[in-house]
């Protein structure tokens, strides 16, 4: 398998890099293409690469490089599923796979596989999944859309070793032999339709998770989204459901607390994790270590200590019985939605950043906790008149410092400050997680 073939790799991003390390070891021809010019590549992984024998193609897309000569086309998630290049190789019957789809081929043999895929949800569920089974299995892994290509770890798996992965709608396009042992689907709602084109489109393509899945095989389902049990209903897999709104075979919700059958693995209020929507990655997440045998001492002490993905909702601390959140990665509308009812208690949101003339007002439903409102960055002017209009005690502040020493002024135990901006950060910084960085940095500062 892959050995003395004739490769092109269409991206040279993460994943592109590492199949091209694994390929080029194995006797393959290998020849990298991507749009960038050479001087807008990383050098340090050109050069390695460069020396270990693999060919570029860089700047132009002359589509007379890719030939009928060739055995294998492997195309990075990002790159469109009509590019040129795709199109042309599969007009030449070329097979487009991905690094995923090598490196699952060249595992050894009975490796478990995990793989966990939704349109919200998924890399909590992968962390806290992850997390309880490397604390049973010492020698699990951790790998996929989570930050981790398969490639780069191929050498470290042994056989009958426990694989946890993410797996991306982009990933899943071009999979065609991935059987996971156990396929997880959070939930499917509209996204990317950019990348896919329509709705339907994206939900099949993340159906394609459990396409080759058999009887042996088990498919955890959330029993509460229509799309989900819609698009899994014809699927051979044995299906498992999980639900956050009435009793399953399975995981459930009962007085505040997380059963599994008949056992309760965990009481809400002992999670720091919070909100509908982390109850039901944890739910997954317990069923996945049930199928692995683990015990519930450990699926529970895991979960109390996991403090979510970071700048995800992710809990900070407490300090003077106040709780701080930072979701500094919820740039838009819904995904401070998606915060906001995920807490019961008085909160103090921090809210801003850059102007793109998103409409704060669609989060009037969910305000009712709200009790101050931090407007913070370019758009801090629409903000307090928000908070105004809604009668919301609301202070308005350049920047995050400044707001945040107010939020330690005003907060009064048991408040929750949570930083979920419905912004992005580009007006004060490169990147959202330094926003995120920040504010854990105050915290960290308040605790001392």
């Amino acid at each position: 398998m892959f050995e003395n073939k004739k490769i092109l790799i269409l991206g040279f991003a993460r994943s592109g890099y590492d199949a091209a390390k694994v390929l080029i070891k194995r006797d393959n021809q290998v020849l990298i293409v991507d749009s960038k010019e050479k001087e807008q590549v990383d050098q340090k992984k050109y050069q390695e690469l460069k020396e270990l024998g693999v060919e570029f193609h860089l700047g132009d897309q002359d589509l007379e490089v890719l030939d009928s000569s060739y055995d294998y086309l492997i195309k990075s998630p990002g790159v469109p599923v009509k590019h040129p290049y795709v199109l042309k190789a599969k007009e030449q019957n070329i097979e487009v796979i991905n690094e995923v789809e090598v490196a699952y081929r060249l595992l050894p043999k009975n490796v478990k596989i995990v793989a966990i895929t939704g349109t919200n949800g998924k890399t909590t569920t992968t962390s806290l999944t992850y997390a309880i089974v490397k604390k049973a299995y010492p020698s699990a892994h951790l790998a996929g859309n989570i930050g981790y290509p398969l490639c780069s770890i191929l050498d470290q798996i042994q056989e009958n070793d426990i694989l946890v992965m993410e797996v991306s709608c982009q990933q899943l396009e071009n999979l065609i032999t991935f059987r996971p042992d156990i396929a997880v689907m959070t939930n499917l709602y509209e996204a990317h339709i950019d990348f896919f084109e329509t709705y339907e489109n994206y939900k099949k393509v993340k159906a394609k998770l459990f396409k080759n899945q058999t009887n042996k095989d088990i498919a955890i389902l959330n029993l509460e989204n229509k799309d989900v049990l819609e698009e899994t209903k014809d699927i051979l897999s044995t299906k498992k459901y999980f639900s956050s709104k009435q009793r399953t075979e399975y995981a459930y919700l009962k007085d505040h607390a997380i059963y599994y059958k008949e056992e309760q693995i965990i009481n809400v209020k002992d999670m720091k994790i919070v909100g509908t929507h982390n109850i039901e990655n944890a739910m997954a997440a317990i069923m996945v270590a049930k199928e692995l045998n683990i015990s519930n001492e450990i699926i529970r002490d895991v979960i109390m200590k996991f403090t979510g993905v970071a700048h995800r909702l992710e809990y900070v601390g407490e300090v003077n019985q106040v709780r701080y959140f930072n979701d500094t990665e919820a740039t838009n509308v819904k995904c401070t939605e998606i915060a906001l009812k995920s807490f019961d208690a008085d909160t103090i949101l921090i809210l801003g950043g850059l102007e793109r003339g998103q409409n704060f007002y669609d989060l009037k439903p969910f305000m009712n906790h709200v009790k101050a409102i931090i407007g913070i960055g370019e758009c801090r002017k629409r903000v307090k008149q928000f908070g105004d209009d809604l009668n919301i005690e609301t202070y308005m502040y350049e920047n995050l410092k400044d707001g945040f020493q107010k939020c330690t002024e005003i907060a009064k135990p048991g408040d929750v400050v949570l930083l979920s901006p419905a912004s992005a950060s580009w007006d004060q910084y490169r990147q959202c997680e330094d926003r995120g960085d920040e504010f854990k940095k105050y915290v960290i500062e308040l605790e001392k």
